[in-house]
C-alpha cells in the first residue's frame, strides 16, 4: 500500500489539527499550533522540526502527549516510519496515563494509518475501532473512514461500502467546518474506488456544499477537483473541465500546490483526451513546474512506495506528448526543440527521484556547482531511453545534434526480459542469459547502431530509465560481440547531473581502504590485499587495511587530506530505502550521508573528489529503487564520477578488473571509460574471466572523461 495515499488522505480526510488542550508551556503549545499549521499545509519537515523543539521543552504530561502524537503524525507524513512507530506508541502510552482520549484516538488512527500502509490491514482495523469509540464525532468518523478503506484494501469490499452510509449520516450533523468537508470528500472517493461512482459523485457534491459553508478554498479545491476525476471517469469530459478549472482557481485561492499540481495535470488529461494537444502540453508544463514546489513533501518516501509510480506518470504523459507532437513536425528546428524538452522533462524526474531517494538536496547542490553536459566531444554519444507504457524511445545525442528512434516493446515486456537477464547473468555457470543479452541489443542498441557506425563513435554514454539501472548494458550481445567490445560504456544519471570535466592526472592523491577479514558477519575478502597493493604500487597513497578501515580514522585522513580518489574495496549494500545502504568498515557501518560529509571535510579542498570507487559493492536484482541508489552514488557523495558494482563480484576476479582499471587510468590519454573498457576486455579475454558475471557488473557512473 502506498503510504503516500494514506498519509494525505488523512489529511485530506480531517485536517482539524489535535484539540489543543490547556498547559502550562506557553512555548510548547506554540510551537504544535504552528506545526499543526504545517501539517495541514502539506509542510512536513516545517512541523517535525517545530515539534521536535516543543517535546524538547518538556511540557507538562497531558500536552507532551499532544506534542508527541503530532510528532509522530508528521514522522508519519514525512515517510520517517520508524521514528513514526515509535513516538506514536510513545503518544498512545501517554495519552492513556494522561487520560487524554482526544489525543489518544488521533494516535490510534495515525498508528492504523501506519499498519495499513506496511499493508498490515489486520492489524489496523482493531485501532481504527478503538478511536471510533473514543473521540468526538469529527474523530470518530475520521476513524471509521480509515477502517472502511482498510477493508477495502484488505479485500473485505462489502464490508466497506455497508459501513459508509453510517459515516455519512455521522458528517452530516457536523457544523460546517473543514474537517467535515474533507470527511466527506473521503466518503466519496471511497465510494467511487468500490464501484459507486453514482453515490460517490453525490457525497462529493455535499463535500463541495459543506466547503463553501465552511468558506474553505483548500476545502472546496480538494472537493472539485475529485468530483472532475469522477465526471472524467464517466465520459462528461466538458464539465470535467469546467470542475478542474474551477479546482485549480480555488487551489491558487487558498495557495494549495499540493492540490494544484493535481488538478492541473487532471486538466492536461483531459485536454489530451479531447485531442487539444498543445494545450495538453501547456498544462503538463504547469503541473511539472508546480510539483517542483512541493516535491520535498509530496515525493514517496521510504515505505511509501513507488515515486516513479506516483508522480512518474506525470512526466512520462509529457514526455510522451512531446514525443509525439515532434514526429508531426516538418520543420527540423521544431523537431529538435520537442525532441529537447522530452529530454529535459526526464531529467528533471531523474533529479527529483534522487532527491527522493536520498531525501535530501544532493542534486541540488550539484546542479549549483556545475554546467552539465551541453554538447558531447567528438567520437562521443549519449544515448537517452525513455521507456512508456507502449513502446521504448531512444535519443541519441551526437556531437552534430540529437535524433529519435523507437522500439516497438511495451514497457511491461521490457521490464520482464530486463528482470530475466539480470537473474541469469548472476549465474556464472551457464550462459542463458545470452538469448535475453541478444534481445535487450535488438530493442536498444540495434535501432541506432548504423548510426553510431557513421559517426565512428567509441564511447556511448547511456542515461538508464528505470528498470535498466538493474542490468550491465555492456553484456548486451549482438550475436557476435558484448557491447563493451565496440564501445567503452559509461552511465550517468542524467546530462544534467555530470561535471563535464576531465579527471586531472598531475598531482593524483589516493585514499586506500579495505578489509580482508571477516567482520559482523561479512565473508573475507582475501584478495583485496592484492587489489590495494596494487593500486598503491601505481599510484601511492594512504592506505587504511582491515583494524585502521574504521569511520574516525576514515574521517581524519580525508579532513587532513584532499584525496582526489577514494577507494573503497569492502562489502557494500544499496538498499531501497537510503537508510539502509551502507558501506562495511572493520567496526561499523558507513551510510551516504556520513560519506558525503566525509568526502567533504578537507579544508583544503577547492574540488570535488576526482573519482570513488566501491569495488564490492551489490544491489537486490529487480530492485529499481537500490539500483536508483546505486546510480546516483557520486552525485550524493559529492564525487564528478563513481565505479561502482551491481552484485558482489568474485574476489579475485574483482582484484585483477580494478587493478587493471587503475593500470590504465594512468595514461593521460585514456578516458575512465575506456580504462573501464580495457580492463574488462581484458578480463574477457582470461579463460577464467570470459562469462560478463566477472566483469560486467563493474559500472563506471557520472564523469566519463
Amino acid at each position: 500500500m502506498n503510504l503516500r495515499a494514506w498519509a494525505l488522505s488523512a489529511l485530506l480526510a480531517f485536517t482539524t489539527g489535535t484539540v489543543v488542550a490547556a498547559g502550562a508551556d506557553d512555548e510548547a503549545r506554540a510551537l504544535l499550533q504552528a506545526a499543526q499549521g504545517d501539517l495541514a499545509l502539506g509542510r512536513n519537515p516545517s512541523a517535525v522540526e517545530r515539534l521536535e523543539r516543543a517535546l524538547a521543552a518538556n511540557p507538562s504530561e497531558p500536552l507532551a502527549a499532544e506534542v508527541q502524537a503530532s510528532l509522530g503524525s508528521a514522522y508519519l507524513a514525512s515517510g520517517r516510519l520508524a521514528e513514526a512507530e515509535r513516538s506514536l506508541t510513545a503518544a498512545v502510552d501517554r495519552a492513556r496515563k494522561a487520560k487524554r482520549p482526544d489525543v489518544l484516538a488521533a494516535a490510534l488512527i495515525d498508528l492504523g494509518n501506519l499498519r495499513a500502509a506496511q499493508g498490515r490491514f489486520a492489524d489496523a482495523q482493531p485501532l481504527y475501532r478503538e478511536a471510533a469509540n473514543l473521540g468526538d464525532k469529527a474523530l470518530a468518523a475520521r476513524a471509521s473512514t480509515n477502517l472502511a478503506r482498510a477493508l477495502a484494501d484488505g479485500g473485505q469490499r462489502a464490508e466497506a461500502l455497508a459501513l459508509l452510509p453510517s459515516i455519512t449520516g455521522e458528517l452530516a450533523t457536523l457544523p460546517a467546518s473543514r474537517g467535515k468537508a474533507y470527511g466527506l470528500v473521503s466518503v466519496g472517493r471511497l465510494y467511487a474506488r468500490l464501484g459507486d461512482g453514482t453515490r460517490g459523485a453525490r457525497v462529493l457534491r455535499d463535500a463541495l456544499a459543506a466547503a463553501e459553508a465552511a468558506n474553505d478554498a483548500r476545502a472546496r479545491s480538494a472537493a472539485l477537483g475529485y468530483l472532475a476525476e469522477l465526471y472524467e471517469q464517466g465520459g462528461r469530459r466538458a464539465e470535467a473541465l469546467q470542475l478542474t478549472q474551477r479546482a485549480i482557481a480555488s487551489a491558487e485561492e487558498a495557495d494549495a500546490p499540493e492540490l494544484l499540481f493535481r488538478w492541473q495535470w487532471h486538466k492536461a488529461r483531459v485536454l489530451k483526451a479531447q485531442g487539444e494537444l498543445d494545450e495538453a502540453i501547456l498544462a503538463y508544463q504547469h503541473a511539472v513546474s508546480t510539483f517542483g514546489t512541493v516535491r520535498a513533501d509530496l515525493a514517496a518516501g521510504p515505505g511509501r512506495g513507488s515515486f516513479r509510480e506516483s508522480v512518474g506518470p506525470l512526466f512520462a504523459e509529457l514526455a510522451d506528448l512531446l514525443l509525439q507532437q515532434a514526429g508531426r513536425q516538418g520543420d527540423a528546428k521544431r523537431v529538435a526543440n520537442y525532441l529537447a524538452d522530452a529530454r529535459s522533462t526526464m531529467e528533471v524526474l531523474k533529479g527529483a527521484e534522487l532527491q527522493d531517494y536520498f531525501q535530501d538536496d544532493c542534486v541540488t547542490a550539484l546542479r549549483a556547482r556545475t554546467t552539465g553536459i551541453d554538447q558531447l566531444a567528438a567520437q562521443t554519444a549519449a544515448l537517452y531511453p525513455i521507456i512508456l507504457s507502449d513502446r521504448l524511445e531512444l535519443l541519441l545525442t551526437l556531437p552534430d545534434g540529437m535524433k529519435r528512434f523507437t522500439s516497438r516493446v511495451d514497457a511491461e515486456t521490457l521490464t520482464r526480459e530486463i528482470r530475466s537477464f539480470r537473474t541469469l547473468l548472476e549465474k556464472r555457470t551457464t550462459h542463458q542469459y545470452y538469448p535475453h543479452a541478444r534481445q535487450l541489443y535488438d530493442w536498444l542498441i540495434r535501432p541506432i547502431a548504423a548510426e553510431l557506425e557513421r559517426q565512428r563513435i567509441d564511447t556511448l554514454v547511456i542515461v538508464p530509465d528505470g528498470a535498466l539501472r538493474t542490468i550491465p548494458l555492456a553484456a548486451l550481445h549482438d550475436g557476435e560481440q558484448f557491447l563493451i567490445a565496440k564501445y567503452a560504456v559509461a552511465t550517468t544519471p542524467g546530462l544534467t547531473l555530470t561535471d563535464p570535466r576531465p579527471l586531472a592526472r598531475q598531482n593524483v592523491r589516493l585514499l586506500l581502504n579495505g578489509l580482508t577479514d571477516s567482520v559482523q558477519g561479512f565473508p573475507p575478502l582475501p584478495y583485496v590485499a592484492q587489489e590495494l597493493d596494487a593500486i598503491q604500487k601505481l599510484y601511492g597513497g594512504t592506505v587504511l587495511r582491515n583494524g585502521q578501515f574504521t569511520v574516525p580514522n576514515m574521517e581524519k585522513d580525508l579532513e587532513a587530506t584532499p584525496y582526489s580518489i577514494v577507494h573503497i574495496a569492502s562489502h557494500g549494500q544499496f538498499s531501497g530505502d537510503a537508510d539502509k545502504t551502507f558501506l562495511l568498515t572493520y567496526e561499523d557501518r558507513l551510510s551516504m550521508t556520513k560519506l558525503e560529509q566525509f568526502l567533504g571535510l578537507s579544508k583544503f579542498r577547492t574540488e570535488p573528489v576526482e573519482l570513488l570507487t566501491l569495488s564490492a559493492c551489490e544491489t537486490a536484482a529487480g530492485d529499481d529503487r537500490a539500483a536508483l541508489g546505486l546510480a546516483g552514488v557520486a552525485v550524493k557523495a559529492g564525487a564528478r564520477s563513481a565505479v561502482a558494482t551491481l552484485w558482489t563480484v568474485n574476489d579475485p576476479a574483482s582484484a585483477v578488473v580494478v587493478s587493471d582499471f587503475y593500470r590504465a587510468l594512468r595514461d593521460p590519454g585514456v578516458s575512465k571509460a575506456k580504462a573501464l573498457q580495457q580492463a574488462q576486455l581484458a578480463a574477457l579475454k582470461d579463460p577464467r574471466y570470459r562469462h560478463p558475471n566477472y566483469w560486467s557488473a563493474f559500472l563506471l557512473i557520472g564523469n566519463w572523461l
